[in-house]
């Protein structure tokens, strides 16, 4: 007989084999995990194979280090630091560029930006402002810290916050208000995205501020983005 589970407003009965997994340190659910992975094997191959020429990003991304290539620049309304991008996934930053240019994301300035680029041009900024990509900590401790919230996000984003397939953020280092301010986009519908919608549906504010403030401090983390090409290998 199954456990009766809640994802996104919905019961959901869980056979009792599929209800945790030992997974980055902490016990998560295996239904999570395989629906995880089934959105990242979902995503469309001619965004996850896009090959971006950083050299070429960065003539094309000036624009983009107005905001992005200063520390702790804030976003005007609502006011919030704007993401650090150096470290993160190209491959992800090509997806939530294309989510603001189609309007999955609510955000009338980058959606201004982001109107007239190519999938190329995304993909070729996105390699440039990504720059090398973010190391893993040698013998890292265990997650001691970890929120109770963040016994799902480890799925996606693991404890020490680098996501574990390309198409996934890095979380670590970011701002804290930058990630509070996207969880409660989720939650509120500022970002539309089915699997981020379910569970942010179903955090409190304070899960949302103790979440953003455990990914914020994990290290090795995400920077500031630099105002030259990175010749660091991805891999």
């Amino acid at each position: 007989m199954g456990s009766e589970w809640q994802f996104g407003g919905q019961d959901l009965n869980i056979p009792p084999g599929f209800k945790h997994l030992w997974f980055s340190g902490v016990v998560v659910s295996k239904f999570l995990l395989a629906l995880s992975l089934l959105a990242a094997w979902m995503v469309p191959s001619s965004v996850a194979q896009a090959a971006g020429d950083a050299e070429r990003g960065a003539k094309l991304a000036y624009t983009c280090l107005g905001c992005h290539g200063i520390p702790n620049y804030k976003n005007a309304q609502p006011m919030y630091r704007v993401p650090k991008l150096r470290g993160q996934h190209p491959e992800y930053l090509t997806m939530a560029l294309q989510a603001y240019r189609g309007g999955e994301r609510s955000h009338a300035t980058m959606h201004a930006n982001a109107s007239s680029w190519s999938d190329q041009d995304l993909a070729d900024m996105s390699a440039f402002l990504a720059g090398p990509p973010l190391g893993v900590a040698a013998n890292a401790a265990p997650a001691a810290d970890l929120p109770p919230a963040a016994q799902t996000c480890v799925a996606c984003h693991g404890t020490d916050g680098i996501g574990i397939t390309p198409e996934y953020p890095n979380l670590a280092g970011q701002h804290a208000d930058y990630l509070e301010r996207a969880l409660t986009d989720y939650k509120k519908g500022g970002r539309r995205n089915a699997i981020m919608a379910g569970f942010a549906a179903q955090l409190s504010a304070e899960d949302i501020k103790q979440l953003a403030a455990y990914y914020s401090s994990r290290r090795p983390g995400l920077e500031t983005s630099k105002k030259s090409v990175t010749t660091t290998a991805r891999r």
